[in-house]
């Protein structure tokens, strides 16, 4: 079985173990007529691509920049940043493998049988998020009569932004996406016509306290989907460096390996190989890779210049909120 990690201590670069990587699976995937692994050469296709020939990000960012600046007019008193980036390699890998394994999973526990290879094959087309962009907002403590009412405040503002993002990105030559019901949102603050559009994390917040607003938009110039990310503050540290952030590593292997004790061995190939790849992508000690442009101390430390890892960086603005001496009335 041929896996990513086998690329990973070479030191080449991203690009390169990209193009062996695709190029010995799509070999082995002919020889076994694996058909999910000529899926998953696809799939890598795609990163590279998006990695080889990104000047239509420019142009893509601009657009974005052009929100960034209504924001920055219309919301004089708010703090926030907005990010962009290219799904770092290892975290893509990750979720194509754990799509496999969690749709095979769910759909034996449901049929007490493996599912047709074509609605494998159909579930691994939904990729959407190879680029997103994250806007994360902040209401400075000056601007508040009580602490306690921030997070009333922030969700305010999140709801009203996200209802704008829609119409104004579709005037700049972006088609927004239906969610198809998945995570429709509840909430008052969203506008009944932006519903339809948003996946919302916030109303059913889960185990791990993960909570955003994601909405995904057709790059109609460009030909590529891209998914934007709202949050407050306290929404993108829970994400990042609180219990939501990717799972948490112990509790991750241990969804793994009861999927992996419900589901026999040797019964279902693509289970078998998504599941053993995906446990060797947990179980990475970063600090013993050799790739190009990227080393770590550890699995916390990492200095990620290429997007093994780490999402590729495509755009930082940050707004730091006006005012902030002035007094309350």
């Amino acid at each position: 079985m041929i896996t990513l990690n086998d690329y990973l201590y070479s030191g080449d670069t991203l690009l390169r173990i990209l193009q062996k990587y695709i190029e010995d699976l799509r070999k082995e995937a002919r020889k076994t007529h694996n058909e999910i692994d000529l899926v998953h050469c696809n799939f890598l296709l795609q990163i590279r691509e998006l990695l080889e020939h990104n000047d239509f990000l420019t142009a893509q960012s601009q657009q974005i920049r052009e929100f960034y600046k209504y924001m920055a007019r219309e919301y004089p008193f708010l703090a926030f940043t907005f990010k962009g980036r290219i799904k770092s390699l290892i975290r893509a890998e990750e979720k194509f493998n754990g799509y496999i394994v969690e749709f095979i999973y769910d759909y034996y526990t449901q049929h007490g049988t493996y599912p047709p290879l074509s609605e494998l094959k159909n579930r691994l087309s939904c990729f959407r998020d190879f680029i997103a962009y994250r806007i994360v907002i902040s209401m400075p403590r000056c601007h508040l009569e009580r602490e306690e009412d921030r997070e009333a405040q922030e969700l305010k503002y999140l709801y009203e932004i996200a209802n704008i993002l829609p119409s104004f990105l579709e005037e700049r030559g972006f088609t927004v996406e239906p969610a198809n019901g998945i995570k429709e949102s509840s909430s008052p603050l969203l506008n009944e016509d932006a519903k339809p559009y948003y996946r919302d994390y916030i109303c059913e917040q889960n185990v791990y306290g993960y909570q955003s607003l994601h909405i995904t938009f057709y790059d109609n110039s460009s030909r590529s989907y891209m998914e934007v990310q709202l949050r407050t503050k306290r929404m993108d540290d829970i994400a990042e460096i609180g219990p939501a952030n990717h799972l948490g590593y112990e509790k991750r292997q241990e969804n793994e390996r009861a999927r992996r004790d419900a589901i026999p061995v040797g019964e279902n190939i693509y289970f078998d190989e998504a599941y053993e790849r995906g446990m060797q992508l947990l179980q990475l000690d970063l600090s013993s890779l050799d790739v190009n442009m990227f080393s770590a101390m550890n699995n916390s430390l990492i200095n990620d210049g290429c997007g093994l890892y780490r999402g590729r960086l495509i755009l930082p603005y940050e707004h730091l909120s006006r005012f902030q001496n002035d007094l309350i009335d």
